[in-house]
């Protein structure tokens, strides 16, 4: 599919159908983590990228696939409010299900009351917070000129005073950066500005294009969730797991979802594993396969082989049509 890959499991959402609206990468923000590389044009001005009437046909046909979804989630190739319409599919896809509907969000464009209004439909909006300062907030998010830190702050008390959903807000922890006592002090003190309902830590596990970015310690890990949760609850940074058992074509799931972002090759491994009970050595044949293929490379991060797209074989959701699967990858 164009649009729409997936499910894909995580701690917070259980299984998630995504659903990506832009062009990659279109984004207000360059930050030091990002796993889509650096933000080579900065992208302000929201436009409907895609007509909206496809990505629709494509969630519906998605669902008639795939059973037993958690949420179906609205995120970018960079920043998913740029995509002028959201407001519309959300209300479009909650006539056609009762899954909920989040929205993984940077957060940088809530300042603009149309933005905010297109999500008061969302069943839980996601947005990024890392930093509790301006300065920290410009060497870890640097966003496009123009927006400032208040700006973003301001932003995201305006949609809590006007949106009934859940708002968990994402904080990036990367360490020697943002884990400080003082930085988590300071991130506490807008959170309590803000009242979201809930924090998510998230930590940079996937390998940042750009830069080497470093996991933060456990006793950092912990000492965030300590701060914190003086303020609102904190979710521990746990993953899911990957489900492919459902994946009609292997090979086209596993390249949307690579393409969007690195995938360890160990749950990549005990996903396929998954798919092909009994066949010990199937999960093995088939990876191996796939980066014969030489659509795929892998690269190290902390330690772990990440499967990544090589440059020019990416599939975005401005490409069209499907794969053929090889007879191997068949289920």
């Amino acid at each position: 599919m164009k649009y729409v890959f997936g499910p894909v499991s995580s701690k917070r959402l259980g299984q998630s159908l995504g659903v990506d609206l832009l062009p990659p990468k279109s984004c207000t923000w360059n930050c030091v983590y990002c796993q889509l590389g650096k933000t080579r044009k900065f992208v302000t001005e929201r436009q409907e990228f895609f007509p909206r009437e496809e990505i629709l046909q494509e969630i519906f046909e998605a669902l008639e696939i795939h059973k037993g979804l958690d949420w179906i989630t609205f995120v970018g190739s960079g920043e998913t409010m740029l995509y002028r319409g959201i407001g519309w599919l959300i209300g479009e896809v909650k006539k056609l299900t009762t899954i909920p509907v989040a929205v993984i969000t940077n957060g940088s464009l809530l300042y603009l009351p149309d933005v905010r209004e297109e999500l008061l439909q969302a069943d839980a909006v996601l947005p990024s917070l890392n930093a509790g300062s301006e300065a920290l907030h410009m060497q870890i998010d640097r966003p496009v000129a123009g927006l400032t830190f208040r700006q973003h702050i301001e932003g995201l008390a305006a949609f809590r005073r006007e949106y009934a959903g859940r708002l968990w807000i994402e904080v990036m922890l990367l360490g020697g950066i943002n884990d400080s006592d003082e930085a988590l002090h300071d991130l506490a003190a807008v959170l309590k500005e803000i009242n979201p309902d809930m924090v998510h830590i998230v930590l940079p596990t996937r390998p940042a294009p750009e830069q080497e970015i470093r996991l933060p310690s456990d006793e950092r890990i912990e000492r965030a969730i300590a701060i914190l949760s003086e303020v609102t609850t904190v979710v521990h940074p746990l993953k899911g797991s990957m489900d492919l058992k459902s994946a009609p074509d292997l090979l086209r799931a596993v390249t949307d979802i690579v393409s969007r972002h690195p995938v360890q090759q160990r749950e990549l491994q005990k996903a396929i594993v998954d798919r092909f009970p009994g066949e010990d050595n199937k999960a093995d044949e088939v990876m191996q396969k796939m980066l014969a293929m030489g659509r795929f490379k892998l690269v190290e991060h902390g330690g772990e082989p990440y499967w990544v797209m090589v440059p020019g074989d990416s599939v975005t959701p401005a490409q069209s049509g499907r794969s053929s699967e090889p007879p191997l990858l068949e289920r």
